[in-house]
């Protein structure tokens, strides 16, 4: 039982326009045990549509189309899906005079081209909009069924969840799909695959897709059962060998970021934070204070994107800054530990390295980041240099390794 998913609309081919209504249907199908294994965004465009119609219904049980139900000229998805189904198109008068009476309450004349949207595919259960003028069809096609379903969000949920859900669920067999999340820091994409691909890779179900961005790893495990037992069962065997192959490279069991999980276990002691940045200026101290409730135990921060600044501020000695540079160990040390006495919080956390795009030298190359780390039982550092000549993706990958061994450190 599985479902692709089109949606109709040139406007959603540019920057400006992003395709929602299938993230809305997606998890209305998973629900109900469906799996969507392709979404397709098209233009306006009727031979284009055709084919994609007709490609997607050799793969799958459910086709969805949202859009292009409009009365214009662009508006093409009922001829898309007509021509495709190799079906004629029949005018229902009833749906004509409905759009008529909607458009007379408005105190407004019908314009000729409405009429447009009372053609029905022959042999199409109509689907009623009761927040627009244009209805959604049904249509079973073979062993295969089509729902063609307006484009305005505030319409298709609607639309979906009164007329389509019923009907799916007399036809749907009883399955369950679960999952279970994993967030990993600390080590590479290519590492995190090599380790846990022998685990997973045996298995079908659960499927398993692994995620990264930034220096943050996901790994999304999805079981599909007929029952939730059965699921649960599944995702423990596949997800438990994986626990134990990750250990405490596993920050998260669920959708929680580094920064979230950190914020709880400082709130969990009683404990504050305080942060130094000269790379990242600033972005560090976004992330922890973007968690609410971060007041409890985020005291601030300092922006010492001047060399000058971290002897003036943070009070790290000139000495160190001249024979080690501000891009060095014993500076990240020597920041976390000054910004820990100038602000009296429990932990303070540095930053210092070169985000690029230029070097500053062999000591300093693009890249190389050094993050300190000042509590309770002392301080020490922690060295990267990243290949990377991306600026934004340097200072991305600082701020999590930073939050990283913060929370290795509060244990």
């Amino acid at each position: 039982m599985n479902a692709e998913i089109i949606a109709i609309g040139s406007e959603m081919l540019t920057p400006e326009r992003v395709d929602t209504n299938s993230l809305f249907l997606t998890g209305e199908l998973n629900n109900l045990g469906i799996e969507v294994v392709a979404k397709h965004v098209v233009g306006d465009d009727r031979e284009r549509l055709t084919t994609t119609i007709r490609r997607s219904l050799a793969d799958v049980k459910f086709l969805l189309i949202s859009g292009g139900l409009g009365p214009t000229e662009d508006d093409v998805t009922r001829d898309a899906v007509a021509a495709a189904l190799g079906r004629p198109q029949i005018f229902h008068a009833d749906i004509s005079d409905g759009i008529e009476e909607r458009f007379r309450r408005m105190k407004r004349v019908m314009p000729e081209i409405n009429k447009r949207q009372a053609m029905v595919i022959e042999g199409a259960e109509v689907l009623s909009n009761d927040r627009g003028t244009a209805p959604g069809q049904w249509i079973v096609d073979d062993d295969s069924v089509v729902m063609i379903l307006p484009g305005p969000p505030y319409e298709l949920k609607s639309m979906f969840t009164r007329e389509c859900l019923p009907r799916l669920r007399a036809m749907v067999p009883p399955m369950v799909i679960r999952t279970q999340v994993y967030r990993i820091s600390g080590m590479s994409e290519s590492d995190l695959d090599q380790t846990i691909a022998p685990i997973y890779k045996p298995y079908e179900n659960p499927a398993t897709t692994v995620l990264a961005h930034n220096g943050d790893l996901q790994v999304h495990l999805r079981a599909r059962c007929e029952t939730e037992a059965e699921a649960l069962a599944l995702l423990a065997e596949v997800g438990g060998r994986i626990e134990e192959a990750l250990g405490d490279r596993i920050y998260a069991r669920d959708s929680s970021t580094l920064e979230e999980i950190v914020g709880r276990k400082l709130k969990e002691r009683g404990q504050t934070l305080a942060v130094a940045e000269s790379a990242t200026g600033g972005g560090l101290a976004e992330r922890i204070t973007s968690v609410p409730g971060s007041s409890a135990y985020f005291v601030g921060g300092f922006v010492t994107y001047a060399t000058r600044l971290k002897h003036e501020l943070l009070g790290v000695p000139t000495e160190i800054l001249e024979q080690y540079g501000a891009v060095s160990a014993h500076t990240a040390e020597a920041m976390a530990i000054g910004t820990r006495e100038k602000t009296g919080a429990d932990w303070a956390v540095s930053i210092t390295g070169n985000a690029g795009p230029t070097s500053d030298g062999p000591q300093s190359p693009v890249g190389a980041v050094y993050i300190g780390i000042a509590g309770p039982n002392g301080a020490e550092t922690f060295h990267r240099v990243w290949p990377s000549s991306d600026r934004p993706r340097v200072r991305a990958f600082a701020g999590q390794m930073a939050l990283d061994m913060l929370n290795r450190a509060l244990g």
